[in-house]
């Protein structure tokens, strides 16, 4: 009996482990969802307009009025102004796309962006927040078919879209009508997003970001699942 009772005990630690298992795999594989649009980023988020940034290579802490991101580059990235034939075009403010991203927290005029901007060149530009975050949002010009953004849990990428997610026709119109402020929403935390390019350039502003739910409300999915896993193995046992 005692042996019975052993083994139904370690297959119901077993099949604790299982649904563990099951849901890291499933979250390492977290789903972005992808929406391009003229309109800007929704309200309370966290936005950030690179404006404190030194134009180069340099990279460091970009501010805003309610929090902030550490930048980095590799290769020819670099933070950069206006536009250089053949390197870098600078995106469109259209249709409140710079609402919120101006001076003080105030809005941008429209037009051809006039203001410090990041671009990949033929490298990477690294944005690294200080908690884990699940929306981010960014004012992506000229989009490419080429432009890629991956996201990360610490050293663990979580998924990834190129220029193709964004738009049926990613052929880098550097034109008003090729910027879209890009919404993506994941299923799963990041707290480090690479924004690369195979060929110049990939080329954002007004980037922002909002926070994932408090764990308790993940603890609270997996304790509702694990009952059922536990009451199957116990038939299980009963079965043997």
């Amino acid at each position: 009996m005692n042996k019975l009772n052993n083994n139904g005990s370690m297959k119901i630690k077993l099949a604790a482990a299982l649904v563990l298992s099951l849901t890291s795999i499933q979250l390492a594989n977290a789903a972005l969802s992808v929406t391009g649009s003229v309109g800007g980023a929704p309200t309370g988020v966290n936005k950030i307009n690179f404006d404190n940034l030194s134009l180069g290579n340099t990279g460091g802490v970009a501010n805003g009025p309610n929090g902030s991101l550490t930048v980095s580059f590799t290769g020819d990235a670099q933070t950069v102004v206006n536009s250089v034939g053949g390197q870098y075009a600078a995106p469109w403010l259209s249709g409140g796309n710079g609402n919120g991203f101006g001076a003080g927290g105030g809005n941008q005029a429209n037009g051809a962006d006039t203001t410090r901007y990041l671009s990949t060149g033929v490298g990477s530009v690294t944005l690294t927040f200080e908690s884990l975050q699940q929306y981010l949002g960014l004012l992506w010009g000229s989009v490419d078919g080429y432009n890629k953004l991956e996201f990360f849990n610490g050293n663990v990428s979580v998924g990834s879209i190129t220029g193709a997610n964004v738009t049926a026709s990613p052929n880098g119109n550097q034109g008003v009508n090729g910027t879209l402020y890009v919404d993506i929403n994941s299923t799963l935390g990041f707290d480090k997003v690479v924004a690369s390019s195979s060929s110049y350039a990939f080329e954002f502003d007004n980037v922002a970001f909002s926070a994932v739910p408090e764990p308790s409300t993940y603890i609270a999915g997996l304790m509702l699942a694990l009952p059922i896993v536990v009451q199957g193995a116990r038939r299980m046992k009963n079965l043997k």
